[in-house]
């Protein structure tokens, strides 16, 4: 293309005929999806998918209607409708439309929020959001954070900053020939190893608190705590867990705390995914204690329901993230004498960072805290309805109660008293076989109730047996729709278990 065929190029794409070619895949498919139309999944095998994108560089520009015809039949046909109300996978949220239209303003704008010369309305925008939360969280003035691509950054930050206060040499000087520990359960999310071997402590100090049911026992990280003590090593953090990824259980906040204080411990809290429960008056309470926090981390793409990436990490107090980063960019901060610096970049370990904030802000503008409680509750009581629907089943069993949008449940097989199935968990040659033959039954029937295109569900490994997972995270899923989830699974898994 010559100079002037690429500046003509420029100012046809951003009419709104044009721009309406590529968004108006995105509003047919929210609006087919979330009308249930079609295969929740095609199914169709990875290497047939990657065939269609092995192809040259191409040379030449092509046609924008030709662009949105290989995004409409390359990608979106392909994609997982996590919109669909039989979409039942995981904790990815099927976002809300004002969300995902505002993602085009966010793009159209790139704005940089690293400095506030580059974003000179939404760095504003983030702080409010951020004063918002962490007065949700009930952290207290002196509180404060930033936006991140995810928990796993937000607690890579934290841990950063409980490094800048235990250690406060440790950006210079590194962390030493004998590191300090941090101690989380033994559901916590992989974020946490990560962040222990990114920043050098290694994961062999990543102390692992026993559980009690599927969560920590907080009451043993007071006597850990002590016993590090006496062996004369230092304690990074705790960090317990508020909505875990596999069970979506919640540690017991208030007792973590009270151990975290009596040693003048840091106090992290992976809220990742129930962080949102502080919205709900009925559910809210599952956090109590998360308001003595130091740090936590909170993902609104979760619960709040909109698209990747939206994460925060919070602090009760926000100056110390400035030990988290302690670093000096004159040629992108300036600091004023006559006014407070609002650059964002200091406490951020992103430098090109988009305008994620406008997406939940405007989500939050839409619905208001009490239209994000009520897509919470109702989310949760669906899941309750579905644990009932499992229990009242004689072939299946759920693995436990849910405290949020996620549970955990198995198929006992086509005849489980038969079986023995009911007691695959017990001792013996003959209930390890029952054991290890559910396990494959289990994983066969979700492979193939994927594949079938009618669901979409997720699995993981409770007490090292492998068990079916829902996140029932679409608001516009229904108990019709559940119900037809688990006859379909029944159905599947009967005709594996009889061939």
């Amino acid at each position: 293309m010559t100079r002037d065929e690429l500046l003509e190029s420029l100012r046809a794409d951003a009419t709104g005929e044009a721009a309406q070619t590529i968004v108006q895949l995105a509003v047919d498919y929210l609006a087919r999806a979330g009308g249930g139309e079609g295969a929740v999944s095609r199914g169709t095998p990875p290497r047939d998918v990657a065939a269609r994108f092995d192809e040259p560089l191409p040379s030449l520009g092509l046609p924008l209607d030709v662009v949105a015809q290989r995004l409409r039949d390359d990608v979106i046909a392909e994609a997982n409708r996590l919109s669909h109300p039989m979409y039942a996978g995981h904790q990815v949220s099927p976002p809300l439309p004002v969300a995902a239209w505002t993602e085009a303003v966010i793009a159209a704008l790139n704005n940089s929020q690293a400095v506030r010369e580059m974003s000179p309305a939404s760095t504003h925008v983030e702080r409010q959001v951020i004063r918002w939360m962490c007065q949700l969280a009930g952290l207290g003035e002196r509180s404060g954070g930033a936006f991140t691509s995810g928990g796993t950054e937000a607690t890579l930050t934290a841990l950063l900053a409980a490094r800048g206060r235990l250690m406060p040499e440790a950006w210079a000087t590194g962390v030493g020939a004998a590191p300090p520990v941090v101690l989380c359960g033994a559901h916590a999310h992989y974020a946490v190893s990560r962040a222990v071997g990114v920043m050098g402590l290694g994961v062999r100090n990543l102390l692992t608190v026993p559980s009690d049911g599927y969560r920590m026992d907080a009451r043993q990280v007071a006597g850990m705590l002590q016993r590090q003590k006496d062996e004369g090593r230092a304690v990074l953090a705790v960090v317990a867990t508020a909505g875990s990824t596999a069970t979506g259980a919640f540690d017991d906040l208030e007792t973590v705390a009270d151990a975290c204080a009596g040693h003048g411990t840091w106090f992290h809290v992976d809220a990742a995914h129930g962080g949102s429960a502080l919205f709900s008056e009925s559910h809210r309470a599952r956090l109590r204690g998360i308001e003595r926090a130091d740090s936590l981390a909170w993902d609104p793409h979760k619960m709040m329901l909109v698209p990747l990436s939206a994460g925060m990490v919070l602090l009760r107090d926000a100056s110390a993230l400035d030990g988290a980063f302690a670093q000096q960019a004159p040629y992108l901060f300036h600091l004023c004498e006559d006014e407070p610096s609002y650059d964002l970049g200091p406490r951020s370990l992103q430098c090109s960072r988009r305008a994620d904030v406008l997406k939940v802000w405007a989500a939050i503008l839409r619905y208001g805290a009490s239209g994000i409680a009520g897509f919470y509750d109702h989310l949760c009581a669906l899941t309750s309805a579905f644990h009932a629907m499992v229990m009242a089943h004689p072939r299946f069993e759920a693995l436990h109660l849910p405290e949020t949008n996620i549970l955990c449940f198995r198929h006992l097989g086509a005849n489980p008293r038969a079986s023995g199935a009911a007691a695959a968990m017990g001792r013996g040659e003959a209930a390890a076989d029952d054991a290890t033959a559910l396990d494959e039954l289990n994983r066969l029937t979700r492979e193939r109730y994927n594949a079938s295109g009618e669901g979409w569900i997720t699995s993981t490994v409770l007490d090292g047996r492998r068990v079916l997972r829902v996140t029932i995270i679409n608001p516009r899923t229904t108990e019709g729709h559940l119900q037809r989830l688990l006859d379909g699974i029944d159905r599947i898994a009967l005709d594996i278990a009889n061939a």
